[in-house]
């Protein structure tokens, strides 16, 4: 049976005692939802912009899923969180840098509010670790 791995990355702030970002189980990898909250933890990276905000956690997912052994190409879901749906087309243009070929499922809802009223976009991933994309 495959233990649950808490998987870390230097540039991903981590809350112990409150959540992991990143566990990987076997093959299988699960992120949290990441936003673009920044290492200090108070400032929030891209204030007013959906699409640097989207940079930015794409950039988290990146880095921890190397730190787990997987890259974005093996992203097999995720689900996008937005406070204002009228920013989806920023989103997929920032999504369109970062993945390429088999683009991962998606989901798209819209949302009243996240964490703080600065945070336009959280981000929640599964990625296969012996899949190809």
């Amino acid at each position: 049976m495959p233990r649950i791995e808490p998987i870390t990355s230097p540039e991903v702030v981590e809350y112990p005692g409150l959540w992991s970002n990143c566990l990987r189980v076997g093959d299988t990898i699960y992120l949290s939802g990441l936003t673009a909250r920044a290492n200090d933890k108070t400032t929030i990276l891209g204030v007013g912009s959906a699409y640097e905000q989207t940079r930015v956690i794409f950039t988290k997912v990146k880095a921890l899923l190397e730190a787990a052994g997987a890259g974005m190409s093996q992203v097999v879901t995720m689900t996008i969180y937005l406070t204002d749906m009228a920013d989806n087309r920023e989103v997929w243009r920032a999504r369109a840098e970062f993945f390429e070929g088999a683009f991962p499922c998606s989901t798209l809802v819209q949302v009243a509010a996240l964490a703080t009223p600065e945070i336009l976009v959280e981000i929640t991933v599964q990625a296969r670790a012996d899949a190809t994309g």
